[in-house]
């Protein structure tokens, strides 16, 4: 029995690969459609029906800052950076980048939930400056709705 031990392992070796092969050609960008689906259905249940409307209807959901009273974050809903306005003018942008891809609608949820619970987010995040350009070009538009 023990003569077979090596092939088994080799086998087994050689089925794991074609397995993450398959996987990575199936979903090339890492991303799942059964997880996507997951994420949006958890992002459904944790936002109030406005925050919703407003990620659908302008790809983006803000928060207000819990700790600065004129800071505003702008969380698209795809993977870009957040915006960070002040006096609705942008005054840097923030990433995070997991170590493992994660659905769109989970990354906008972890955006949300950090940001809320006292900033851990900027503490985490990696920042980027906003040049006087870009800040003239990102003034934050107000829909009139």
């Amino acid at each position: 029995m023990t003569g077979f031990t090596p092939y088994l392992l080799l086998a087994l070796a050689e089925w794991t690969c074609a397995l993450l092969l398959l996987r990575l050609l199936r979903y090339p960008s890492g991303r799942c459609p059964e997880a996507e689906s997951r994420a949006l259905a958890l992002l459904g249940e944790v936002l109030s029906p406005n925050e919703r409307e407003q990620l659908e209807s302008r790809g983006y959901l803000e928060i207000s800052s819990p700790s600065v009273p004129c800071r505003v974050y702008r969380v698209p809903n795809r993977r870009e950076m957040v915006w960070v306005y002040e006096r609705d003018r942008a005054i840097m942008r923030l990433c995070l980048e997991p170590v493992q891809p994660l659905p769109d609608a989970e990354m906008v949820l972890i955006h949300k939930l950090m940001i809320e619970g006292n900033e851990e987010y900027l503490r985490l995040a990696n920042r980027f400056a906003v040049t006087r350009a870009m800040s003239r070009y990102h003034q934050m538009d107000r829909p009139d709705s």
